[in-house]
């Protein structure tokens, strides 16, 4: 796996200056990894654009992906909550961006993420 998706635990632990996220992102960027950050995370986290340095460093990376969520991704995530029995979309999409970029998850909500996906690699934030 290479590179790491972020929910939106991970970047609100990134706005309060968590040393695990930041030394998980310094990681990711001296090896020049992707990180991945779904739309609905990123909304989920942004609130103050002005006052959110660390956010808007990470956004401003080369190396950062911020994913939308479109048609297919619709579909795919309605499936896979339809199978988990889960119902959080932004999650599933979180999921599911994690799945197509081969990443692991940062994120503080390790069940749910874990409920729609058993095998993926997730990091507690």
């Amino acid at each position: 796996m290479s590179g790491l998706t972020l929910d939106a635990g991970a970047l609100i632990a990134l706005d309060r200056d968590s040393r695990l996220v930041l030394r998980l992102l310094a990681r990711a960027l001296a090896v020049g990894d992707r990180v991945t950050i779904p739309a609905g995370a990123l909304a989920q986290s942004i609130r103050q654009p002005q006052r959110q340095a660390r956010l808007a460093r990470l956004l401003r990376q080369p190396t950062t992906d911020v994913v939308a969520l479109n048609h297919r991704d619709a579909v795919a995530i309605g499936r896979m909550l339809a199978r988990s029995g889960a119902a959080d979309v932004i999650d599933a999409h979180v999921v599911l961006c994690a799945q197509r970029a081969q990443q692991a998850v940062a994120t503080s909500d390790l069940d749910d993420l874990a409920r729609l996906d058993p095998t993926l690699r997730l990091v507690r934030i």
